[in-house]
């Protein structure tokens, strides 16, 4: 009965640990790469009549993007989703309806908001 049960355990911890470190493969891994070059620099130093000037130089290590790398940061995304016809037909439409549906003293408000609402459905509906 102690052998089986100690067999088991053994069964299960060795088959635990292999499981962990399969999952743990690289996990949370990032590989990071810097890219740098060497920039020369001067800079004029102004003199007077007893003490001339001078050029100062120096060389930079400065950080540039790696080549044939594509960074994120440098990448556009466009948007080209335009909702205008159904913005237009939206607004056309709740207006129309918000004056069916209004009576006297409400249709100051009813009309415009009938317009901008309309004109938010449409758009959504349009794809936009």
């Amino acid at each position: 009965m102690k052998l089986k049960s100690v067999l088991f355990s053994i069964i299960i911890i060795c088959t635990g640990s292999t499981t962990i470190l399969a999952d743990e493969y690289q996990r949370g891994f990032s590989s990071t790469k810097t890219c740098t070059r060497n920039e020369y620099r001067e800079e004029y130093i102004p003199g007077t009549r007893k003490d001339p000037g001078y050029v100062k130089k120096w060389e930079e290590t400065v950080e540039v993007p790696c080549p044939g790398v594509e960074s994120k940061n440098y990448k556009q995304e466009f948007d080209n989703n335009d909702c205008s016809e159904g913005t237009i037909a939206g607004g056309i439409l709740g207006g129309g309806l918000a004056t069916a549906i209004s009576r006297g003293k409400d249709r100051w408000w009813a009309i415009p908001a009938g317009v901008v609402g309309g004109s938010m459905v449409g758009c959504q509906i349009d794809g936009g």
